[in-house]
């Protein structure tokens, strides 16, 4: 029984491996030894670089406030991490099957073991790609509730399907980092009239148009407004999905709507807002902004969209987006090359769409 290896922040900037002695398996566990983890560049690198919240104040899960006192996580940050594919090595709970092949969400270690009664597992199907695994469990599922949020916003509980708030309707994407390439591809699968990705970064705009989304690059706010034409005084997207981190885009997706139309804010912001003008396109065109966090789905909808069905709606997605491996994992490293890629992403000297740790890598 070998000992596992596990990614720890000791301090910002300052990122190494910890061994952890492997737990004893008790009746009803089974083990699993990691085949690949994905990083997440957007949420991981805010522990890197020191800006993440939870490291400044405290999380009142109660009142849902963050307020002064102890920080709710402190230093060193270990187990970061929520796209992980795992083999099952040995089990004695009759859950799951020794070789079996798990989507889970346990952080950057070398293995894990796992009680079903405590930890959320997903089996993968036997004709899906192994590495496309790391979007079962919980990256998949973030983007297909930003799809049930559009949809609730339209219908309210009366949701079918998750193409509900999307089919036919004309639809941005702000941000063409993971979340906004695998939303994008959410809305195409369901039946979007068109789906324009929108960002800084050329590479990105390529991969989007491969993956079947079209772009705008220059001045996107007049350039859809132009084109998008509902009636007179009427123009731009039905919805936009805001997938990027920064305070800019969420400005620039409020420009993009159509007047009463929402955002679906899927992004992260671990600073302030000064660029967000409440008083201009806000105010004016009396538009929404809906926040769709993996922690809930919308009210009313919870009894049938639990994360087991969000997870197979990306398991189907993933069947039909193959060339997603092509296009998206932009970076495949060993798990001992970890500390030095986290670093390099958070300094600025490395850009990857999609990096993924693996145990083994071909020259």
């Amino acid at each position: 029984m070998d000992d596992i290896r596990t990614l720890s922040i000791e301090a910002p900037g300052e990122i190494t491996f910890v061994e952890e002695k492997s737990p004893t398996l008790e009746p009803g566990t089974f083990r699993v030894e990691t085949v690949y983890s994905g990083v997440s560049a957007g949420t991981e690198l805010t522990y890197v670089k020191g800006t993440n919240p939870y490291l400044h104040s405290s999380w009142d899960s109660a009142l849902g406030l963050f307020t002064e006192g102890v920080p709710s996580i402190e230093y060193p940050v270990r187990g970061i991490g929520y796209m992980q594919v795992g083999m099952v090595t040995e089990t004695r709970t009759a859950a799951v099957r020794e070789g079996t092949l798990l989507a889970m969400a346990y952080g950057h270690r070398t293995g894990y073991v796992a009680d079903p009664l405590k930890d959320r597992f997903v089996e993968l199907p036997d004709d899906l790609d192994p590495l496309l695994g790391i979007y079962v469990a919980h990256m998949g599922p973030i983007c297909a509730n930003g799809l049930l949020h559009a949809a609730a916003d339209l219908h309210g509980p009366a949701v079918h399907g998750l193409g509900d708030g999307v089919r036919g309707r004309r639809v941005a994407v702000t941000g063409a980092g993971v979340v906004g390439l695998l939303t994008a591809c959410f809305a195409l699968r369901h039946g979007a009239a068109e789906v324009v990705v929108v960002d800084e970064t050329a590479e990105r705009l390529r991969i989007a148009e491969a993956l079947g989304a079209k772009t705008v690059q220059e001045d996107p706010a007049v350039t859809l407004k132009e084109r998008w034409r509902h009636a007179p005084g009427d123009r731009g997207a039905d919805v936009v999905f805001q997938c990027r981190g920064q305070t800019r885009y969420l400005a620039l997706a409020l420009k993009l709507l159509r007047p009463q139309g929402t955002v679906i804010d899927l992004a992260f912001y671990p600073s302030g807002a000064d660029e967000v003008r409440l008083g201009e396109e806000f105010h004016h065109n009396g538009l929404s902004i809906r926040c769709a966090q993996i922690g809930r789905v919308p009210r009313g909808l919870a009894h049938a969209w639990d994360r087991e069905r969000l997870s197979h709606e990306t398991i189907e997605l993933l069947h039909d987006r193959r060339d997603l491996r092509r296009h998206v994992v932009t970076d495949l490293v060993r798990f001992d090359d970890a500390p030095k890629l986290l670093a390099d992403l958070a300094e600025g000297r490395r850009h990857a769409v999609q990096a993924v740790l693996a145990q083994e890598v071909e020259d």
